[in-house]
C-alpha cells in the first residue's frame, strides 16, 4: 500500500501528502521545466556557426597582401631608374632623353652606351670637360642597371653584349689591325690630337671592352656586327684580357709597356751613359 509523501516546511512542520498527489505536482513540475531545457542553444550549431565565417575573412585578408606587394616589385626598378635619371642625368640630357645644350640626345645609344658611360665612372660628369676620364663609378651596380633599364625605354642602340672567352691568337691580329694604333701594342693607350687621349686598357672588364667596340665612346670608332662579329669581338677581349696579365711582364720592369722601340732607345741610352762614364774613368787613371 502507498504510503503518503513527507516534505519539510519552515519551522519544522511537516505536512504530509497522498501520493497521487505527489504524482501531480511531480508531473507539473516537470511541465514547467520542460520548456526551459528545450529553449536552451544547442551546443553543437553554436561552436561551429563562428567557425563558418572565419575562413571567408582569413582568406580574404590572406589573399589581400600577396596583389598589394607584388605591384612595387614590378614597378621598383623602373620608378628607381626613372629617379636616378631625374636627378642626375636630365639636365644635361632633358627629361625625355631628347638632348639639350649640355648634353646629347640619349634616344638609339642603347643600354650598352649607357652601362658603358656609367659603370666607367665617365658619367654623371661632375664639371664639363672635353673628354671624361675613367674614374670610380657613383651608382651602385644595382643603380646602373636600374639607369640602363629606363634609358633602354628611349628606344634604340646595341644591348649589352654577352661576353665568352675566344680566341687569343686571332683576338692579337685583329688587335693589333683596329686597336694597338691608338691604344698601343701592349693597350698602355696613347696620347691622341687636340689634348684627346686613347685610355689604357688595363682597368676594363670584359663587358666595358666589348661596349667600346660596339658603341665607339669618345674619338673611338664604332665597329658594329658587319664590321666585327661577335666572335671575333670575343677573340678581341679575351687577348686584352690576356695584356692585362702580369705574365707578360716575366722580363723584369715592363718600362710602362711602351713598346719594343721605346725599350729598346730606353736600353741604348742606358749603354751608352755606362760607355761615356766608363770612358771618364778610364782617361782619368791614365793621365794620373
Amino acid at each position: 500500500m502507498d504510503q503518503p509523501a513527507t516534505i519539510t516546511a519552515g519551522r519544522g512542520r511537516r505536512t504530509r501528502l497522498h501520493p497521487r498527489r505527489a504524482l501531480a505536482v511531480g508531473a507539473v513540475l516537470a511541465l514547467a521545466a520542460g520548456p526551459g531545457v528545450a529553449a536552451q542553444p544547442d551546443p553543437q550549431p553554436a561552436t561551429s556557426a563562428p567557425a563558418t565565417p572565419a575562413p571567408t575573412t582569413s582568406a580574404a585578408s590572406t589573399s589581400a597582401p600577396p596583389s598589394t606587394t607584388a605591384a612595387p616589385t614590378t614597378s621598383a626598378p623602373a620608378d628607381r631608374g626613372a629617379e636616378l635619371y631625374r636627378q642626375r642625368c636630365a639636365s644635361c640630357h632633358g627629361p625625355q632623353g631628347q638632348g639639350a645644350q649640355r648634353g646629347p640626345s640619349l634616344i638609339g645609344v642603347g643600354p650598352a652606351s649607357v652601362d658603358f658611360q656609367v659603370s666607367t665612372g665617365r658619367m654623371p660628369l661632375s664639371a664639363e670637360r672635353q673628354q671624361p676620364r675613367r674614374a670610380e663609378p657613383v651608382f651602385s651596380a644595382g643603380e646602373i642597371a636600374a639607369l640602363v633599364g629606363h634609358v633602354g625605354t628611349f628606344g634604340g642602340g646595341p644591348q649589352i653584349p654577352q661576353v665568352v672567352p675566344g680566341s687569343v691568337t686571332n683576338g692579337r691580329e685583329i688587335f693589333a689591325a683596329t686597336c694597338a694604333p691608338c691604344h698601343g701594342a701592349t693597350g698602355a693607350g696613347a696620347y691622341l690630337t687636340n689634348g684627346s687621349i686613347a685610355p689604357p686598357l688595363y682597368d676594363a672588364t670584359a663587358v666595358q671592352v666589348a661596349e667600346a667596340v660596339r658603341v665607339g665612346p669618345g674619338l673611338m670608332p664604332v665597329f658594329p656586327s658587319q664590321v666585327l662579329s661577335d666572335q671575333q669581338v670575343n677573340d678581341v677581349v679575351t687577348y686584352v684580357r690576356r695584356l692585362q696579365s702580369d705574365r707578360l711582364d716575366r722580363g723584369g720592369n715592363p718600362l710602362g709597356r711602351l713598346g719594343p722601340l721605346a725599350e729598346g732607345l730606353v736600353a741604348w741610352i742606358v749603354v751608352l751613359g755606362l760607355l761615356v762614364a766608363a770612358a771618364r774613368w778610364l782617361g782619368g787613371r791614365a793621365g794620373e
